[in-house]
């Protein structure tokens, strides 16, 4: 059995996008798998949030998980700081990792451009803690997106490294997992291809979105006139559209929506409130259950425990091995 390690920055509710590029995904992996699923609060806070912010994320994001179908009895799902080891095995990598190689991961560079009065250390050494979290449970595979790729290959370089420099086979090398499928990719109601909070709050459709709102969201999404000769190529916000029906909506509905494109019949308010009632539907079960989950506070923090304890246990094996390896030893 492999073991899977995948991580979520706490940043506020899980949405579509978050659902179709990883989550349904994680349900199936889940029973043939060593899953662990870990909340990355200590990478969230190189984007400093308010203490209260930060609890109520991690609170979010762990519901919507469990909401979501992750089952804690098949894999272990923590909080990162519940998991003080990573720190260690942090620092004992990045006694074999240079400053030079870490200036030139392309996402620390971005984000200096984008915000370059907070340029901490943190963002320089984020590769490094990844490295950590996956490593920690000597992970065989690590799903990530396209903008996680470079991390996951610096992460195959520590732990190639550390193997060399003490002359052991201890660490495996993690491979990308892409779940043997192309992944749905759901683009934002503003238009945007990537269905992405960041960048608009707007444009997503979040799992814990009441019906009303959905409702409301979908019907301000962006659209055009319409088409004005037969199957004329859509513009991206109309595939944006297209792309959300096709994610949840039935054959026989999306098939209607295109030949009434193609014929240049389409009306965008009937498609639009088809959509919104196809999302309701489609999330109504995940909803119901996140709303059972935030009225039983002693579930979750049971959940939480036991994650932290399994983690723990698996987190200890590898920290106590590296510090063997290492030389340091209690006397």
């Amino acid at each position: 059995m492999d073991t899977v390690v995948s991580g979520i920055r706490p940043t506020g509710f899980l949405h579509l996008g978050n659902y179709f590029g990883a989550l349904r995904n994680f349900i199936k992996m889940q029973n043939d798998n060593n899953c662990f699923f870990f909340i990355a609060d200590y990478h969230s806070l190189t984007t400093h949030p308010t203490p209260a912010d930060l609890h109520t994320n991690i609170k979010n994001v762990l519901i919507d998980y469990l909401a979501a179908g992750i089952d804690p009895e098949k894999s272990t799902i923590y909080v990162q700081s519940d998991v003080p080891q990573v720190c260690e095995l942090t620092t004992l990598l990045s006694m074999n990792v240079y400053v030079g190689e870490l200036q030139r991961v392309a996402s620390f560079k971005e984000k200096v451009r984008r915000q370059p009065n907070n340029v901490n250390a943190g963002l320089l050494n984020y590769p490094v803690l990844m490295a950590a979290d996956i490593l920690l449970h000597r992970a065989d595979k690590v799903p990530v997106g396209k903008d996680q790729e470079q991390h996951l290959e610096m992460t195959r370089d520590f732990a190639q490294r550390f193997n060399h420099i003490y002359g052991v086979d201890y660490f495996k090398l993690p491979v990308a997992y892409n779940f043997g499928q192309q992944l749905v990719k759901i683009p934002g109601l503003d238009g945007s291809t990537k269905m992405s909070k960041s960048d608009n709050e707007a444009s997503c459709i979040y799992l814990s979105d009441e019906p009303t709102v959905i409702r409301k969201k979908v019907m301000k999404a962006v659209s055009d006139s319409g088409p004005t000769e037969p199957n004329q190529p859509k513009a991206q916000a109309i595939e944006n559209l297209f792309a959300l029906m096709a994610a949840v909506s039935s054959p026989e509905t999306l098939a209607f929506f295109e030949e009434k494109y193609n014929t240049c019949q389409i009306r965008y308010g009937d498609m639009k409130k088809q959509l919104a009632e196809d999302i309701v539907n489609f999330t109504a079960p995940i909803y119901e259950r996140i709303k059972e989950l935030r009225s039983n506070d002693e579930y979750i923090n049971r959940v939480a425990r036991q994650g932290a304890e399994k983690a723990r246990a698996s987190a200890d094996q590898t920290v106590g091995n590296v510090r063997e390896i290492i030389g340091i030893k209690h006397f």
